[in-house]
């Protein structure tokens, strides 16, 4: 077979049209045989009769295709064995399984009908040739094929109604608009509502939709429009009711191959797309039916995961694998939390809901996400929502290993040993310096989170437990503030050291309260720092501070994922013995270094409050304890911060105060100690007043505060810049600044020794 030969068979009958590799192979074998006695137009003409023949009937058989092929053996003469059409013998062939009328036909009969259709190409052509006169115009044609259809007793109608269409025949009484008829069945004139249920079956059997492709293939060489008729004549060989129906359901449910010119009189005409949009049609609609697919895959997985008991659900990393479930749940998981970053997640999680037969609400999809094992039976959407990290990564859990079992005492040396004195633990922690690993994922978190159902430490739990916290009975590395009191409840004298001690006991208020009821002789040790405490905070009071000590109520919750949690409820009163011990004893702390930073010029995170300009005594009338306490909150002005000097703290009555007690919980602690650790080496300090500010800025905007700053800024340390911060929003990296009152200037502070991550993220404004 000649190149244009095989060329001209892949035109006029391209692989995808014959189903059977068998049907394709018998086609080319003859075709070898008859090919080559047509040549020129009449040869080329003599194939499209054969090609149109069988696609009049795509789903013709084998058999079908050899009646045709010897047809053709006859009109070439090339084999002289075969003789007249009848020699042949009289093949019979059916296609009535999908609703065609049973039929029988011979090769004559085949033959006659070929040759017919090649005279009338021959005609139409000699009309073409000799015709001198215009052509019709496009109107013309259009209104030639779309015959006026009256609406009357006895057809059968689709119609639409709602969002679905339906047929409608004699005998039933509906009531419907012009405007609704969607399509008239043509050639019937007193059809049977009865007879619909039938007439749909053989419709559904007939329909196919790959066979619009055929047909587009062909109209697409000749740019030619078509009514539904004129299809079914194509692709079905008949444009009977049954066959005109199905074209038209075809074509009105098809979106890649066809589309609309114009509707008029209940009839619609269609013409071929280009083939730049059918193939881009395609590809949408092979990337639709791969996203279905998947959908189809997931909510499967879903259904499975809510079917399993409790514990054997799978984990939330297994959600995690594979990107295409990964980008499923996470999109299911921001809808729940009112966190979709675009529409395409939140298009993506609605999907899911609506398959699933839910309702598109973030509730449901918490619902959802719960059943499957994916969030806890008692999750806390906040964690969440403000991003707070509950777990750590595998090589900050690899550096608080290394640690623990490395730990070098830097102050090993220089150490006072206290062991001698008893010692009562009031969250006095450990704060030698920690690996940067460690270091920057305690600054990211800012604070350990406490709930009711679980505590998130800064550090991770083994460190923080382990190596950082107080041991009863255990030798602990300390920083030790010794204080000698004045009669008064002022300081006369202090002292800071790198220390070693020995905790006695590791009690809680509810112990220590109780210790103090008894009056044992032997915890007199406890009795003294009790009146010490009281005595400072009359002294504080003297200086303006107010009393802010109230009853908190608090919730525990035991076990937090079974289903049925062991909650306790009870009341703290900060007023007691115990909590005003501990209270008193961290703020003279506080104050200790703050007078520390300050006699010895070192940058501090100094905090201050301003005093209120309203009086104390506006809220005499109200009963003293926690109602007044509470009254006195409402008006307190914002927190200030200043890391070069101190400033009175009016809420606490002091002159300055620095957070140091809690290096492992809150960073701006860790910080201090630094600081501080560093001056008693005798070492340069770690970090200059602008250092501090930039980290500290950092660490507020995860954890939430509202301050005004004197920041260091400009090309070099030194330039001061205020800033009134009007809101800064938790676990949000967004400060809404409401006064400025200077220049701004973004400048990168180096810092020494610091990893490039703090030196990135270091900013003056």
């Amino acid at each position: 077979m000649k190149a244009s030969d095989r060329n001209k068979t892949s035109n006029l009958f391209p692989s995808h049209w014959c189903e059977r590799s068998k049907l394709k192979a018998s086609f080319r074998q003859a075709y070898k045989i008859f090919a080559p006695s047509h040549s020129g137009d009449e040869g080329d003409e003599w194939w499209r009769v054969i090609a149109h023949r069988l696609q009049s009937s795509l789903r013709f058989s084998i058999l079908r295709f050899f009646h045709l092929a010897a047809a053709a053996l006859l009109l070439s003469g090339r084999h002289r064995n075969l003789g007249h059409a009848s020699s042949l013998p009289s093949l019979v062939f059916r296609l009535d399984r999908h609703g065609f009328i049973e039929r029988s036909c011979y090769v004559h009969s085949l033959v006659e009908s070929v040759m017919e259709e090649l005279a009338v190409i021959r005609a139409t052509r000699r009309i073409r040739a000799t015709a001198k006169v215009g052509l019709p115009s496009s109107n013309e044609l259009f209104d030639a094929k779309l015959e006026k259809k009256s609406l009357q007793k006895g057809l059968l109608l689709e119609f639409r109604k709602e969002s679905q269409k339906t047929l409608l025949a004699n005998g039933v009484i509906c009531s419907i608009k012009p405007q609704q008829v969607t399509y008239v069945v043509p050639g019937i004139e007193d059809f049977d509502h009865t007879d619909i249920s039938e007439f749909v079956q053989k419709a559904q059997g007939l329909l196919d939709p790959s066979i619009l492709e055929c047909a587009w293939i062909e109209l697409s060489e000749n740019k030619r429009t078509v009514t539904a008729e004129e299809l079914a004549e194509i692709i079905y060989g008949s444009k009977e009711s049954l066959e005109s129906y199905c074209s038209h359901l075809l074509l009105s449910r098809d979106d890649i191959y066809f589309n609309v010119v114009d509707s008029k009189a209940y009839c619609s005409l269609y013409e071929p797309r280009p083939s730049i949009q059918v193939e881009e049609l395609l590809k949408r609609k092979l990337v639709k039916e791969s996203s279905e697919k998947e959908l189809e895959e997931f909510l499967h997985l879903l259904l499975s995961a809510k079917a399993m008991p409790p514990r054997s659900k799978p984990s939330k990393s297994s959600w995690m694998i594979e990107d295409k479930v990964k980008r499923r749940i996470e999109s299911l998981e921001a809808y729940a939390l009112d966190l979709c970053k675009n529409d395409e997640q939140r298009k993506t999680a609605g999907s899911i809901l609506k398959a699933m037969g839910l309702m598109k609400t973030s509730s449901t999809a918490v619902n959802l996400l719960i059943d499957i094992g994916y969030f806890p039976v008692h999750v806390n959407l906040d964690l969440f929502k403000f991003n707070i990290h509950t777990e750590y990564s595998e090589e900050v859990m690899s550096a608080a290993e290394n640690l623990l079992a490395v730990s070098n005492d830097l102050d090993e040396g220089n150490r006072k040993d206290l062991t001698f004195l008893k010692v009562y633990a009031i969250d006095v922690d450990d704060a030698d310096e920690v690996e940067w690993n460690s270091c920057m994922e305690a600054m990211r978190r800012g604070t350990s989170i406490f709930l009711p159902t679980a505590t998130y430490p800064m550090f991770p739990e083994k460190l923080a437990m382990e190596g950082m916290s107080l041991q009863q009975g255990k030798l602990c590395r300390a920083v030790s503030v010794s204080v000698t009191l004045s009669q008064d409840g002022s300081i006369a004298d202090f002292a800071i050291e790198n220390s070693i001690i020995r905790p006695t006991y590791m009690l809680t208020y509810e112990n220590a309260t109780e210790l103090l009821h008894l009056n044992l002789e032997e915890e007199a040790a406890l009795r003294i720092l009790s009146e010490a405490a009281l005595l400072r905070f009359q002294w504080r009071c003297d200086q303006g501070a107010i009393d802010t000590a109230t009853i908190d109520p608090r919730i525990k919750v035991a076990n937090p994922d079974d289903p049925e949690p062991s909650i306790t409820l009870y009341v703290e009163d900060q007023s007691n013995p115990a909590m005003r011990l501990v209270s008193e004893m961290m703020i003279l702390c506080g104050e200790v270094i703050a007078t520390f930073g300050s006699c010895n010029n070192i940058s501090l995170p100094y905090r201050g409050q301003p005093q209120s300009n309203i009086s104390a005594s506006a809220f005499s009338h109200l009963p003293e304890g926690p109602a007044r306490s509470a009254a006195y909150l409402k008006i307190m002005r914002a927190a200030e911060m200043n890391f070069r000097n101190p400033i009175r703290h009016g809420l606490l009555g002091l002159p300055g105060y620095v957070q140091f007690t809690s290096p492992i919980r809150r960073y701006i602690d860790l910080l201090a100690h630094y600081q501080v650790k560093a001056f008693i080496r005798g070492e340069s300090l770690p970090f200059s007043a602008g250092e501090l500010e930039g980290m500290t800025c950092l660490v507020n905007m995860h954890v939430g505060v509202q301050a005004i700053a004197i920041v260091s800024a400009g090309k070099k340390v030194g330039d001061e810049l205020k800033v009134t911060i009007d809101e800064a929003h938790p676990r949000d990296d967004v400060l809404s600044v409401r006064e400025l009152l200077y220049a701004v200037s973004r400048v990168t502070s180096h810092l020494t020794g610091c990893p490039q991550e703090i030196q990135d993220s270091t900013y003056l404004f």
